[in-house]
């Protein structure tokens, strides 16, 4: 009989367990999903991004071919940004901090090269520079839109695991914490404005 009554609470017990991590574990795993999504739309939004410069590139040098470290500095972020491919899974605080520097080198180098443009006046009314920098304002804008989507769904995902009873056996099904993406250097102070 203690026999009996030992199975019956080591059942009783592998039960309550599974009841209770089965339904939690489900919900993480989609929240994961959700984490692993999200990052895809940002990678996706930087490529878009990327292969729009080597056409800005092009364009901007027909008008400005003297301009040719400005050139060189764009082509080389651009090839360190496209170079940094971060798979969901390896996705940690060191290798979103140099995913994240490459996009913001390319995004200064991007910069300059719309700044050449100033100088230019019949490059500035070019139709397919125009219509370039549109479609790099829109990705911008898409980028921006799939980061805050990235850093909701990890918000999300990153509290579930720290909650109780969920934080007891979240590590035991490999639940890590996500990173979430850093404000950049200097973005806390105001531009200096001059006029």
């Amino acid at each position: 009989m203690k026999f009996i009554n030992k199975i019956i609470a080591a059942a009783g017990l592998v039960f309550a367990a599974s009841s209770l991590t089965g339904c939690n574990y489900n919900s993480l795993v989609e929240q994961q999903q959700a984490v692993d999504q999200s990052w895809a739309e940002v990678e996706n939004q930087y490529q878009r991004r990327a292969d729009l410069i080597p056409n800005l590139v092009n364009t901007v040098k027909g008008y400005a071919a003297h301009e040719s470290s400005t050139f060189e500095k764009v082509t080389q972020a651009r090839a360190q940004a496209t170079s940094i491919n971060i798979n969901a899974e390896d996705l940690n605080e060191e290798t979103l901090a140099k995913f994240q520097k490459a996009q913001s080198e390319l995004s200064q180098a991007l910069k300059s090269l719309l700044a050449v443009s100033e100088a230019y006046p019949d490059l500035k009314a070019n139709e397919n520079f125009k219509d370039l920098q549109v479609q790099l304002e829109g990705t911008e804008n898409r980028v921006t839109t799939a980061r805050g989507r990235y850093t909701q769904a990890v918000a999300q995902y990153n509290t579930s695991i720290k909650k109780f009873p969920t934080n007891i056996y979240a590590g035991w099904f490999g639940f890590t914490p996500k990173p979430q993406f850093q404000a950049e250097a200097g973005a806390s102070s105001a531009p200096k404005v001059e006029f």
